[in-house]
């Protein structure tokens, strides 16, 4: 499974709890949008990821609340794989849904994954899915929420759940 969070606005603790840090310690691959706000916060949430099995990969871009120190470390978009499917990161913050559309046709991908609104949702553009799996820790009016994404047979199963448990949205690709 690859999870991934988003907005977290932390300062000292990754703030994950219920399914959600369950499901972070379980996954192959973690993702971040961005809004760690502290390194402090991208280091535990990096170690929460790795361990279970000695290091899911955290793959993450910076926010625009991001520290400077850590937005320099981050990238702005970033590009993984998972199950054969191209995925692409983006905070979100300075691209409107014509510019993550051209992104996905730029990167050929099958799913863009974009933080910020801190709402969680699956939206369809022409190209692919675009996902925002919320914030698991600073919802601001929404349900705290995280992505989940598994492989199920030929297709990608997408899903938004809260830490309760929830099921918020699904689509499959």
């Amino acid at each position: 499974m690859l999870v991934t969070l988003g907005d977290t606005h932390g300062d000292r603790a990754h703030r994950l709890e219920g399914r959600t840090l369950t499901a972070v310690r379980e996954a192959e691959q973690v993702c971040h949008t961005g809004d760690f706000t502290t390194e402090r916060v991208y280091e535990a949430i990096a170690e929460e990821a790795g361990r279970e099995r000695g290091g899911a990969p955290l793959s993450a871009v910076a926010g625009n609340s991001d520290d400077p120190d850590l937005a320099a470390r981050l990238p702005e978009t970033i590009t993984v794989e998972y199950a054969g499917r191209t995925i692409v990161l983006a905070h979100g913050h300075d691209r409107d849904d014509t510019s993550l559309s051209l992104l996905a046709r730029q990167e050929d991908a099958d799913v863009v994954i974009v933080g910020h609104t801190h709402r969680p949702g699956i939206e369809r553009t022409p190209h692919c899915p675009v996902v925002n799996p919320g914030s698991h820790a600073d919802p601001r009016g929404n349900r705290a929420a995280h992505g989940e994404l598994r492989q199920a047979g030929d297709e990608l199963a997408i899903e938004i759940r809260t830490p309760d448990g929830d099921l918020l949205a699904e689509q499959t690709v």
